[in-house]
């Protein structure tokens, strides 16, 4: 499939034509036209929470044929099941092989559809929603914003193209997506617009405290013991990335077994090890098959860790970034180390 629209560059966003487009394929559609909704593997709050709301948006729009989905198990983390839109959900398996349109959120390339990427070039066209730097631009009209805070973001303001106006339950999904890739609005793209977006969407009634309360301070026993177990063998290297330290951790397929954990629980674990004062990147590798990793990786500001993201076949953004890594323990961390050295010198050029 061939995209119409720009191709985005890092820094850059989407321009008037690239808007425009997208409404138009939107509003091409008669109202029994069938879209499907994908977001990437393992999603997070905001993959999930763009897609949810987007897709309740298209029904207030008028689309009656809406479904959602992503590749691998169909099984939405724990602090996602009270969002609104589960409805739309189906299996990977039973997704529609040839919509009229296929809208991707949150994806920073075809590989991390998994599965599903074949439907970009079964359906009529392509429309990919998204705000990685590393995105290269791989659907027929692509809004991609690395200066956007979260997918939802841009979610928000296509709704607002078309005329849709948030309730509540499509204010909930965006407001989870908004909330988790800010990290409660602690992260360095938290600006005034981010917070005027939270402030438009808690207009519609949300409650903040019960939705921090379900998503970011509720977690199983397990977890917690599960926690101090992958902790307490963090490794502190403060001679990596040239001086600029690196930590990381990982979990084990037995370490989720020994405590009847599920994957998802993981993903809150980077933010224990990324406050570590001494270094400036940190990493998480958390085993998802017997040779096989999802990385995790956080910085600073020091480092660009989309550069070793990248490098290393993922993508992301310069502060938060991940990989899928292949092998050992200690050679997925070799290749870290060397991919954090080879960015430093190439933004040293």
């Amino acid at each position: 499939m061939t995209s119409t629209a720009s191709v985005p560059l890092a820094g850059a966003g989407p321009v008037e034509a690239d808007w425009a487009a997208a409404e138009a394929l939107l509003r091409a559609l008669p109202s029994t036209g069938r879209v499907l909704l994908v977001c990437h593997v393992n999603p997070d709050g905001d993959a999930l929470g763009s897609m949810l709301g987007f897709g309740l948006g298209l029904r207030q729009f008028g689309l009656s044929d809406v479904r959602a989905t992503f590749p691998g198990p169909p099984e939405v983390p724990e602090p996602f099941r009270g969002l609104p839109g589960l409805e739309l959900l189906v299996p990977a398996d039973a997704a529609d092989p040839a919509p009229d349109l296929v809208i991707c959120f949150d994806a920073a390339s075809e590989s991390r559809l998994g599965e599903l990427a074949g439907r970009l070039s079964t359906a009529g066209a392509a429309l990919v929603l998204d705000h990685h730097a590393s995105n290269p631009g791989f659907g027929t009209v692509n809004l991609v914003d690395p200066g956007a805070a979260a997918t939802s973001v841009v979610a928000e303001q296509l709704l607002t193209r078309l005329g849709v106006v948030a309730d509540a339950a499509i204010a909930e999904c965006l407001y989870v997506a908004l909330t988790t890739d800010t990290g409660s609005f602690r992260f360095e793209a938290t600006t005034p617009a981010v917070h005027q977006m939270a402030a438009r969407l808690l207009a519609t009634g949300i409650s903040p405290g019960d939705i921090s309360r379900r998503v970011f301070d509720t977690r199983p026993f397990g977890a917690v013991r599960l926690f101090g177990a992958v902790l307490g063998r963090a490794r502190l290297e403060p001679k990596a990335a040239s001086g600029r330290g690196l930590v990381w951790t990982f979990a084990t397929l037995d370490d989720l077994a020994e405590h009847d954990q599920r994957p998802y629980v993981l993903e809150a674990l980077i933010d224990s090890v990324r406050c570590t004062a001494e270094a400036d990147v940190a990493c998480v590798l958390k085993q998802s098959a017997p040779t096989e990793w999802a990385v995790s990786m956080r910085s600073k500001g020091a480092v660009d860790v989309s550069r070793v993201a990248v490098a290393l076949g993922g993508g992301g953004h310069r502060f938060a970034a991940g990989f899928t890594g292949r092998g050992a323990v200690e050679r997925v961390v070799d290749s870290i180390r060397a991919q954090l050295d080879a960015a430093l010198i190439r933004s040293d050029r």
